[in-house]
């Protein structure tokens, strides 16, 4: 069991010195590596390859699909150490006999993890793309290597869920069904991925590729499925942190007007998912630059 509590108790505090907030940087990280050492060590790889893909930037120019070609392993490697340490911290609250589950879980999840941003990587370092890539026979098969481990992480988090289902984790109810429907709607998420590769490509409307946001890259001419990926995916750190923050806000709150809070978040949350899907379909984009 963690020694800490939730994360944002330590590290948001407001008047905290800048050493006092370096020091509980360092706390969180080594609570984080006792707890669950895969995802730990998993998350470090991300984070040398993103500060690897950094200092790229400067230092080549080529573009891929309109974009710098080290962006997409820079994102890729942000996105991936948010996903493996939040997963580690979550999973640290399921009680003693599930751990030894968690920790096959966390063993597999770091690999497909390590291996997908490895192949983002490589194939950036060869000047070309990574996701729905079937224009030679060494890109397809690099793309079927990434599909394969993106469905074993799927399942993985499937196994997750159940556990929280049959293993109470630790904390208040707002937390505890934040966390169990941020994996559904992780999952929910996933699934979008999976649409986008049934397109070969993340646009509706058009090719990969053309104008689009700053520091994101979504279309800003045609429909783009990322935006509801995105948010899917990162109501895995939304949801149990609005469930965090009304138990400790709303503390009058009894069990069940906690479970009412959090079931309404995770309702809206949704549906904004739903409408960014559904407005990408119709070939829209999530935000039209003049």
């Amino acid at each position: 069991m963690k020694t800490l509590a939730f994360p944002g108790r330590t590290l948001a505090q407001p008047t905290a010195t800048a050493p006092e907030s370096m020091g509980a940087v360092r706390q969180f990280l080594r609570v984080l590596h006792q707890c669950n050492p895969a995802l730990s060590v998993g998350g470090w790889v991300h984070l040398v390859l993103g500060l690897a893909a950094l200092l790229l930037l400067p230092l080549d120019d080529r573009m891929v699909l309109g974009l710098h070609v080290w962006f997409k392993p820079l994102k890729f490697a942000l996105s991936g150490l948010i996903y493996l340490w939040t997963l580690g911290w979550l999973l640290a609250d399921l009680p003693a006999p599930a751990q030894c589950a968690v920790r096959r879980i966390s063993g597999g999840v770091a690999l497909s993890m390590v291996m997908e941003i490895l192949i983002v990587f490589g194939q950036a370092a060869r000047g070309t793309t990574s996701h729905f890539n079937v224009a030679a026979p060494l890109d397809g098969l690099l793309f079927s290597i990434m599909g394969v481990f993106i469905m074993l992480n799927t399942g993985l988090l499937v196994w997750a869920l159940v556990l929280t289902l049959r293993y109470r984790p630790f904390g208040p109810t707002a937390y505890v069904w934040g966390l169990r429907l941020g994996l559904v709607v992780f999952l929910v998420g996933s699934a979008i991925g999976g649409s986008m590769i049934h397109h070969l490509g993340h646009t509706i409307g058009a090719a990969d590729g053309g104008p689009g946001l700053p520091g994101l890259g979504w279309s800003t001419r045609h429909g783009d499925l990322r935006a509801a990926h995105f948010l899917g995916l990162h109501a895995l750190q939304a949801l149990p942190l609005f469930g965090w923050l009304l138990a400790r806000y709303v503390p009058r709150l009894q069990a069940r007007g906690q479970g009412a809070g959090i079931a309404l978040f995770t309702l809206l949350y949704t549906a904004a998912i739903a409408w960014l899907y559904v407005h990408a379909l119709q070939g829209l984009p999530f935000w039209k630059l003049s």
